[in-house]
């Protein structure tokens, strides 16, 4: 009898402590600011591990579908007018003369380039954009365009499909200086899409202490991977990189071809455990 009751009193036991533990979970899982003080510090970081003191990233709504603007983006373009922009011609601002049709905009021979009113540095960029459906031309006159970030540096736009070229002149190449790893442009007249994320240079004291580096997919596909840059855009040449402010306009280009553009934003990037 004495074994039993021993026995018995070891499960009762057994079963309270699962009852406990239990409990305990429950109230992990529901207690709220849960974390720890008493972890190591992460390596190249002032935070601990599970750090209960460290602040929850802000809350960003994405956007209804894919390539919609999430909450925190700035629309430059919705399809409805040119209000976010500046028109430039031979270095000149002006009013912009671009044509807004159909939820699209485009460039007339001899509208000049679009620059953007605000400026930025590290950021994220999408944008839409479309060839002519008419094929008019050859190599670099087929559905030329640029999406000039901080107005010196192109991502290429250009009608590249069965269109021989130079390989740091097609769509998506970092204009002069990297071709895109691979080409997955669309026919002409179909709707295309950049998504960009943006590391800006840094310069301190007229001399570059960080260069840019750029991270390109093309209709959804990994074309550039965390790449540097080498200097500005050029045609033909080398041009080294120039001191210039972090905060810098997007600039669209004028290359006397009516390709379409629509669906414009950009996103500021902050950084980590940022408010």
């Amino acid at each position: 009898m004495l074994r039993r009751s021993v026995f018995a009193g070891i499960a009762i036991l057994s079963v309270a402590s699962a009852v406990l533990i239990a409990q305990k979970k429950d109230e992990g899982r529901n207690a709220p600011n849960t974390g720890y003080s008493d972890t190591p510090v992460i390596p190249k970081q002032t935070w601990k591990v599970h750090d209960i003191a460290r602040p929850a990233p802000p809350m960003v709504t994405p956007g209804a579908k894919p390539g919609d603007p999430p909450s925190d983006a700035i629309v430059l373009f919705d399809g409805k007018d040119l209000s976010k922009w500046q028109g430039s011609s031979k270095g000149k601002l002006g009013d912009p003369k671009w044509t807004v049709k159909d939820g699209y905009m485009y460039a007339e021979k001899g509208s000049g380039d679009l620059v953007s009113k605000e400026s930025f540095g590290d950021a994220q960029y999408h944008v839409e954009w479309a060839s002519p459906v008419v094929i008019d031309g050859a190599s670099q006159w087929r559905g030329n365009s640029g999406f000039i970030i901080q107005k010196r540096y192109e991502i290429q736009v250009l009608d590249s499909w069965n269109n021989p070229t130079y390989a740091d002149g097609q769509a998506a190449s970092i204009y002069g200086q990297w071709p895109p790893m691979v080409n997955v442009s669309r026919k002409p007249g179909e709707w295309q899409y950049y998504d960009i994320a943006w590391e800006a240079p840094r310069f301190e004291g007229g001399k570059m202490v960080k260069p840019p580096f750029v991270t390109v997919f093309h209709n959804g596909v990994l074309v550039h991977h965390h790449q540097e840059l080498i200097g500005q855009m050029a045609h033909r040449a080398v041009r080294p990189f120039e001191e210039h402010p972090y905060e810098q306009p997007l600039a669209l280009q004028d290359h006397d071809t009516r390709t379409r553009f629509r669906n414009i934003w950009v996103r500021k990037l902050k950084g980590y455990d940022t408010k």
